[in-house]
């Protein structure tokens, strides 16, 4: 599974942006709608996607899109 290019998707469905490339060191200050409801309805259609759910305190400490990938992957397999 490639988790980053699905993550990929799901940022351009979000975002509604089809041109939105995302790397692991991504962040909300690099997405200029990416604010508190944006990352609610992110983290909801993430977890969508992949069939899973994040623990509050991983949701909390996020940095960048490439501890979100390190989790969907510990997650979810490779």
């Amino acid at each position: 599974m490639d988790v980053q290019a699905e993550l990929q998707t799901v940022f351009r469905e979000v975002f509604d942006d089809p041109a939105l490339v995302i790397t692991r060191a991504t962040t909300a200050e690099d997405i200029e709608d990416w604010d508190s409801i944006a990352q609610m309805n992110l983290l909801v259609a993430i977890e969508e996607h992949f069939h899973m759910r994040f623990k509050m305190e991983e949701t909390t400490r996020f940095q960048n899109v490439g501890e979100m990938m390190d989790i969907i992957t510990e997650r979810v397999g490779k």
